[in-house]
């Protein structure tokens, strides 16, 4: 079955770990108003919906169900990518490890709920 859009945008959320209100606070949207679009009631107008693939750092494709793997994009990953470009590559092999352990961090505190 296929997800819905606020299906999809419930499970990116609590993948990035944020509830209903830090959403909001990224965006600029009343808490209220995730849940309207979480649950179905509302759907963004397309400038909300780039602000809400821009605060969880995915394409509006994923939100829309066009792809079926959450890709990395927005503001800040352009930053990273961008800079990414300047290090030497002892640096970029320096933040290669440093993201490593971070996701390996944040993996292991998955599991311990």
């Amino acid at each position: 079955m296929q997800e819905t859009f606020g299906e999809r945008l419930r499970q990116i959320r609590e993948e990035k770990r944020m509830n209903q209100a830090d959403l909001a606070a990224r965006t600029g949207f009343q808490p209220s108003a995730i849940s309207h679009f979480e649950s179905g009631r509302r759907s963004p107008s397309f400038d909300n919906l780039k602000k809400l693939a821009d605060a969880l750092a995915v394409t509006i494709d994923f939100l829309l169900g066009r792809e079926t793997v959450p890709t990395t994009a927005g503001p800040v990953a352009e930053k990273l990518f961008r800079n990414f470009e300047k290090m030497t590559a002892e640096d970029q092999d320096d933040l290669a490890k440093f993201a490593a352990m971070l996701a390996e961090k944040n993996r292991l505190r998955q599991e311990d709920k």
